[in-house]
């Protein structure tokens, strides 16, 4: 059973940084992995998710040149760095693994609990 744990979150004011990892539990680390956040009131979206390799990388544009996700097959973790962040970024991230690619939320057949951020201005 494959078992994704997010950490990192928490509060941090307007324009400071945090660094969100996921630890993959089990026989599989998928070969896209993402971020996706939801925030109260709103649907999840998604936020980063990169391949295998890392060669293929997503980004919402609400978070280009402000996030970077990365991965480290050797020991099944894949962070996500925030920076500049802004009270909109002020959410639920999850983690989430695919197999089939950088594709929308469906495709992810594998997610986390969850990590809150919050963003105070």
């Amino acid at each position: 059973q494959v078992r994704l744990v997010e950490s990192g979150g928490g509060l941090v004011q307007a324009g400071g940084s945090l660094r969100l990892s996921c630890a993959v539990y089990g026989p599989t680390f998928s070969s896209y992995m993402g971020w996706f956040r939801q925030a109260p009131g709103k649907e999840r979206e998604s936020v980063a998710a990169i391949s295998w390799r890392g060669g293929s990388t997503y980004y919402a544009d609400s978070v280009k040149g402000r996030f970077t996700i990365s991965r480290d097959n050797a020991k099944n973790l894949v962070d996500l760095q925030m920076n500049s962040l802004k009270p909109e970024d002020t959410a639920v991230y999850y983690c989430a693994g695919s197999d089939w690619g950088l594709g929308p939320e469906y495709e992810y057949d594998y997610w986390g609990q969850g990590t809150q951020v919050t963003v105070s201005s």
